[in-house]
């Protein structure tokens, strides 16, 4: 059930997830992925606090391209998604910090887009970007929703005509049956005349993208090991994070990156949350993210399964990231 709080005039957020519903089900997602074999967790519960905050530094690192090659995109083709678009209302999932969602509303706002609706499963950040947005755009008003992808989209209002936008290259952290269910979902949230805009990550030089997840300065390593940090806080655990060592790989056969934690010894972990004993071997790795990387053809392809039809596909002039608009 969602409850609605007002944070201005002009900006509500509903908070479909508390931290109880959170904690709920991430006491489920860690029941389950600890107890795997090899171990697993969802790459969502990386964005506590300091790990939204270590994420927006990663996008600032020399390596990590994929922000600047979107940002690059944006800034050149904003005026054309407003033209066809048309929307009366942004509505952004994954909306983190907002910082790119400017750029999009300075060309959508002028055109007649009064509404922007981000949604994100962490409710400061909602309220935030939120409070910032209706402060700078006149008239804009801002319904925030926080929520999971896998069991709140459907309760993204409507505000007229929409622009869908999921931006950051996010959809390569969804195994693939994630993703198709991921992006009929989203076909469900729309109606005849609404767009997807979505940011992808394109297959490049393996090189370059093991650099752009394992940074020379250690942040994507930090990073990686704060997912242990709020295992701890929640669960009652604990895990030593300078015993794990941050692990980027990439999968050829797949076309993704893992990244994971390797154990630099033999040991056990206590997670009293879960009344569980979780034992790690010496160079054991749990996996923590999937990043995969798309080729033209078949993120199209993926797209025309779910009930949406590219209409624009732009790359940034080095080739390296692909930004599309699609049509229901």
């Amino acid at each position: 059930m969602s409850r609605p709080t007002a944070s201005t005039p002009d900006v509500t957020v509903w908070v479909c997830m508390d931290d109880a519903d959170a904690r709920a089900r991430l006491l489920e997602d860690a029941r389950r992925g600890l107890a795997a074999e090899p171990k697993d967790l969802p790459p969502k519960w990386f964005y506590d606090g300091e790990g939204s905050r270590l994420f927006e530094e990663i996008t600032r690192l020399p390596e990590y391209y994929p922000t600047r090659a979107e940002r690059e995109i944006l800034l050149d083709r904003a005026r054309e998604i407003a033209e066809v678009a048309r929307a009366e209302a942004l509505v952004e999932l994954g909306s983190g910090a907002a910082v790119k969602t400017r750029i999009l509303l300075d060309a959508l706002h002028p055109a007649g887009t009064t509404s922007y609706l981000p949604f994100d499963v962490c409710e400061p950040v909602v309220r935030q970007s939120g409070t910032d947005l209706a402060g700078a755009y006149e008239n804009l008003s801002v319904l925030g929703v926080v929520g999971d992808f896998e069991r709140h989209l459907h309760l993204v209002p409507r505000h007229g005509r929409q622009l869908v936008a999921f931006l950051g290259g996010t959809i390569g952290n969804l195994l693939p049956d994630q993703r198709r269910r991921f992006l009929r979902q989203v076909r469900g949230l729309m109606e005849p005349g609404d767009h997807l805009l979505l940011g992808a990550d394109l297959v490049k030089d393996p090189d370059r993208l093991v650099a752009a997840y394992d940074d020379g300065a250690g942040i994507t390593a930090q990073f990686n090991r704060n997912v242990l940090a709020v295992l701890n806080r929640e669960l009652e655990a604990d895990f030593d994070p300078d015993a794990f060592h941050h692990v980027a790989r990439w999968d050829a056969d797949r076309e993704w990156i893992e990244m994971r934690l390797r154990s630099g010894a033999d040991q056990t972990v206590t997670a009293a949350g879960l009344g569980m004993q979780i034992p790690f071997r010496r160079d054991e790795e749990m996996r923590t993210e999937v990043s995969a990387k798309f080729r033209p053809d078949r993120i199209v392809a993926e797209l025309k399964e779910a009930g949406l039809d590219v209409v624009r596909f732009w790359t940034d002039r080095a080739g390296d990231f692909a930004l599309m608009l699609a049509a229901a």
